[in-house]
């Protein structure tokens, strides 16, 4: 069960942010200036800033929309160092 819920997080912002990539291309290629390859990236390493950034940055990122990335990017950093954090007394002499 914790894995199907692990595998839920993980992919979970990638295959949303790629469904709206799929459904709303216009608002994906004014964000980024008609490139793909910052989309691209950003899903695969930073998803939930990505996902932000688009839905803030359409028309450019002012004011209060700084938090919700500042937000997104910890969240994004939370999935990364969370999980080896709570996992390190599974490593043998790890702390000890």
């Amino acid at each position: 069960m914790c894995c199907l819920f692990t595998t839920l997080v993980l992919l979970g912002p990638r295959i949303g942010g790629v469904l709206w990539w799929i459904f709303q291309p216009i608002r994906w290629e004014v964000t980024f200036n008609n490139s793909f390859i910052w989309p691209i990236l950003g899903l695969l390493f930073l998803p939930w800033t990505t996902i932000m950034y688009v839905s803030v940055g359409f028309n450019g990122v002012t004011g209060f929309d700084w938090f919700w990335l500042l937000l997104a990017f910890l969240v994004d950093l939370g999935s990364y160092g969370g999980g080896a954090y709570g996992n390190r007394d599974r490593v043998p002499g790890y702390g000890r």
